[in-house]
């Protein structure tokens, strides 16, 4: 019942986060700490960040790390990994056989131009939900973003940044 449910949870993730996996980490936040209490806060915080220098999308990598961390299994792993992939392909293999012959269409250019705010509203969301008081994010957790934006305003490469930054994080806690 847990894989059905890690799959439909996933799923219906996948089909309304519009705008990527940033404008989803809210959603994935509400559902599995929130709702399901599959894993806390402040391990979601770590996903998270573990997401962001790691290859792939965060939504897919996220969702395997909670798959896995919710069902001990490399299957809870994979249901949730498709099933946050899954509505992507379907609507993509349906858009892309339609939009071509309606990308002109006043209704069409509509929906697109409306989404656009609601993605930087979602992104920013889930900005906000990541600075609150339940993911244990200290001082020195905003001392080390605030060199690290300071450097990458710099144009310090984003590789040392990310090394830099890790290093830091080791050494301090």
């Amino acid at each position: 019942m847990l894989y059905l449910q890690l799959f439909l949870t996933f799923f219906q993730i996948g089909l309304f986060g519009f705008g990527g996996g940033y404008a989803m980490i809210s959603l994935i936040q509400a559902e599995v700490v929130t709702r399901h209490g599959w894993i806390t806060a402040a391990q979601f915080a770590d996903i998270i960040a573990i997401s962001q220098v790691t290859p792939g999308p965060i939504a897919i990598n996220s969702a395997t790390y909670i798959g896995y961390t919710a069902t001990g299994s490399v299957w809870g792993s994979a249901l949730a990994t498709a099933g946050v992939c899954a509505p992507s392909l379907v609507i993509m293999l349906i858009v892309a056989r339609f939009y071509l012959k309606m990308k002109d269409n006043p209704y069409v250019a509509g929906v697109m131009r409306t989404l656009r705010p609601v993605v930087v509203g979602l992104i920013l969301a889930a900005a906000l939900l990541l600075l609150t008081p339940d993911n244990f994010i200290d001082w020195k957790s905003y001392v080390i973003f605030g060199g690290v934006l300071v450097a990458a305003l710099r144009k310090v490469n984003p590789i040392l940044l990310i090394v830099l930054a890790g290093l830091a994080g080791w050494l301090i806690y």
